[in-house]
C-alpha cells in the first residue's frame, strides 16, 4: 500500500491532524519498522459517496471502501540535513512515504506558541524545503561523481545520468525542489531511481482555527499558501481545523456532520484531505457490486484490465478473458443493473482497455 507521510514543524497541529485522521477513519495503528523513533501509521478510509448509491443498486449491507496508508513523522527543526533534531531519521522516514502532506500552522493562538516565535506558513514552508533540497543535493552530488567516473568509459547509462543530475545540481543550488525540473518523459523516469526528496508529490494542509472554517478564503495566511503552493510548487492545498477533526472523531456521522452545518462548514477537511492524497498517490477506484458486497479496490492511474483484475486475485489476471464494465455514472442514472444493460451500458473490455475511475466491473477468467 502507498503512504502520504504528514510533516510539520512542532507545534502546527501535524500530531492532531493525525489522529483525527486515524480515530475518524477507523485506522488500525501500527508501528513503523524501519528506524528506532518509530512514526504512527494509520490505515484510512477513503470517504466516497458513490458507495452508499451502488449498495442501494446491489442491495446488499457489506460495503468495504478502498483505503490509505497515513505515516506520522517526528517533526522537523532547521538543520535536520546536518543531523539536528531526529536529522537522518526524519529524512530516512521522509523517504520512505510515497508522498507529503506538509501540515502548516495558519491560525494565531496565545496558549499555543510556535516553535519560531511567530506564525508565518510560507517561512515554516520553506524551512522543511530548505532541508529537503539540502539533502537531495548532497545525494546528487555523490551520485554525479560516481556517475562521471562511470561515463569516462562511454557507458550510455552513465552518460545520461550524469547530464540529469548536472541539472538536478543547478536546480537544487538555486532551492527549487527536483519535481519542478524541466525534463523529457525519460529523464522524469530516469530521476525516479535517484529517491530525492523533493521529487515526491505534495499537498500542503493549512491548519486553520474554528472561526476560519466557514470562510477559509478570507484567511490571509491560507491565501498566501495557495498562492506560494501554486506558482512555486505546482502542489495542491487544502484547508482544515485539526482541532474541531479531533472532536468529530467522538461523533456519529449525522452528529458530525451537523456539527459542521453549526460550524458554517459543508464537509470535513480531513475527507477532503484522504481525497486528495488518495489522488495525489496516483490512485483511483474502481468497483465490484453484489448481493454479498459491494467493494471500492484501489490501482494506480494507467492499470490495464488484466492488471485491475490482479488486484483482486492474481489468478485473475493470470487467467483475464474479459471484464465486464459499466461507469459508476451510467449505472447510478439507471438505477438498476438491468436498466443499465437494457440501455447498452454494459460493455465488454480486453486486455488492452485501461481501467477509469468509477468503473464497475466484473472479470471473466479461466485458469
Amino acid at each position: 500500500m502507498l503512504q502520504a507521510g504528514i510533516v510539520g514543524l512542532p507545534n502546527v497541529g501535524k500530531s492532531t491532524l493525525f489522529n483525527a485522521l486515524t480515530r475518524s477513519r477507523k485506522a488500525e495503528a501500527a508501528n513503523y519498522p524501519f528506524c528506532t523513533i518509530e512514526p504512527n501509521v494509520g490505515v484510512v478510509e477513503v470517504p466516497d459517496s458513490r458507495l452508499a448509491v451502488l449498495k442501494g443498486i446491489a442491495k446488499t449491507n457489506v460495503v468495504i471502501p478502498a483505503a490509505v496508508e497515513f505515516v506520522d513523522i517526528a517533526g522537523l527543526v532547521a538543520g535536520a540535513s546536518k543531523g539536528e533534531g531526529l536529522g537522518n531519521k526524519f529524512l530516512a522516514n521522509i523517504r520512505e512515504v510515497d508522498a507529503i502532506v506538509q501540515v502548516v500552522r495558519c491560525f494565531e493562538d496565545d496558549d499555543i506558541l510556535h516553535s519560531l516565535g511567530s506564525v508565518d506558513p510560507i517561512r515554516d514552508i520553506q524551512i522543511i524545503l530548505t532541508e529537503l533540497v539540502l539533502a537531495d543535493l548532497q545525494s546528487c552530488e555523490k551520485q554525479l561523481e560516481s556517475s562521471i567516473r562511470k561515463a569516462k568509459s562511454m557507458d550510455k547509462e552513465s552518460i545520461k545520468n550524469a547530464e540529469l543530475l548536472k541539472a538536478l545540481v543547478a536546480h537544487l543550488n538555486e532551492g527549487k525542489p527536483a519535481h519542478t525540473l524541466e525534463c523529457s518523459d525519460d529523464d522524469k523516469e530516469r530521476m525516479k531511481q535517484y529517491f530525492l526528496l523533493t521529487s515526491k508529490p505534495t499537498i500542503y494542509a493549512c491548519n486553520v482555527s474554528e472561526s476560519d472554517l466557514a470562510n477559509p478564503d478570507a484567511n490571509l495566511y491560507v491565501q498566501k499558501v495557495r498562492e506560494f503552493a501554486k506558482t512555486e510548487h505546482d502542489a495542491e492545498t487544502c484547508v482544515i481545523c485539526a482541532r474541531i477533526e479531533e472532536e468529530l472523531s467522538d461523533l456519529s456521522p449525522e452528529e458530525g456532520a451537523e456539527y459542521l452545518k453549526e460550524l458554517g462548514a459543508q464537509d470535513s477537511g480531513v475527507s477532503e484531505l484522504i481525497r486528495k492524497t488518495y489522488d495525489l498517490l496516483g490512485l483511483a477506484s474502481f468497483f465490484t457490486a453484489g448481493e454479498k458486497e459491494v467493494r471500492a479496490w484501489t490501482f494506480k492511474k494507467g492499470m490495464t484490465a488484466p492488471q485491475c483484475a490482479g488486484v483482486i486475485h492474481t489468478d485473475f489476471e493470470k487467467g483475464f478473458i474479459k471484464a465486464e464494465v459499466v461507469s459508476y455514472e451510467d449505472l447510478a442514472n439507471a438505477g438498476s443493473v438491468a436498466k443499465a444493460r437494457e440501455a447498452g451500458h454494459y460493455r465488454l473490455e480486453g486486455r488492452d482497455y485501461i481501467f477509469k475511475d468509477g468503473d464497475v466491473a466484473l472479470f471473466r477468467f479461466n485458469v
